[in-house]
């Protein structure tokens, strides 16, 4: 049995759609019920929802055997796990907005609001530039609004929310997309299921891409 940890919400909705057309169908999963964990003996997978971001703890402490997590969890917490697989679905891009018409001379520290400050850290330190960070947990565009940071580095899908508060993106730090992730024992034991799974998926994803 390949145990799979599934992000909760409409990225597991998709992933789950995708296994299900690889052949790793579990009916009781489209169920209306409260049930966190389900499995079909026939196909050999046993899915389970948790929180996307604690999608790459599970597998990395070898509770799922493989999962699909976000880049941008993969890139802020590097969890110790093997990246298998761009599913290309969940796409967005980390970057990073201020306010319309700024513009940053450079010359006093950056202060920077983010949940993401290790990517965020990164970023500017391959440009050489002293920040500030400021970690948030929610409501990361009010912070340039109200004066506690000049930028920030955030999650960008549509924008809508940043046109909104009179905010626009300045740079783009890194193109997200969620990954299909193993944990490393499991890998080794379970080779030869896994590998047929991500076979499977990547032949999705390929017939995915030109069908666009």
């Amino acid at each position: 049995m390949i145990n799979v940890a599934l992000p909760k919400g409409r990225l597991g909705d998709k992933v789950y759609d995708m296994f299900e057309a690889a052949g790793y169908e579990c009916p009781s999963i489209r169920e209306t019920n409260r049930k966190l964990i389900f499995e079909n003996p026939d196909t050999g997978v046993r899915y389970f929802w948790v929180k996307p971001s604690d999608v790459s703890i599970y597998v990395e402490r070898g509770a799922a055997d493989i999962g699909v997590a976000g880049k941008d969890i993969l890139l802020e917490y590097k969890p110790d796990i093997y990246e298998l697989l761009d599913l290309q679905i969940g796409k967005c891009r980390m970057a990073v907005a201020a306010p319309k018409g700024f513009h940053d001379d450079g010359e006093r520290t950056l202060k920077v609001a983010t949940k993401f400050d290790n990517i965020a850290r990164s970023y500017y330190a391959g440009r050489g530039r002293d920040i500030d960070i400021i970690k948030l947990n929610g409501s990361i565009e009010i912070a340039p609004i109200l004066g506690l940071s000049d930028v920030i580095v955030d999650i960008v899908e549509t924008g809508t929310t940043l046109r909104e508060n009179d905010l626009e993106v300045v740079a783009t730090v890194v193109p997200i997309s969620a990954r299909l992730i193993a944990n490393k024992a499991a890998f080794k034991f379970k080779t030869g299921a896994i590998e047929e799974i991500v076979s499977k998926l990547k032949g999705l994803v390929e017939r995915n891409g030109q069908d666009l």
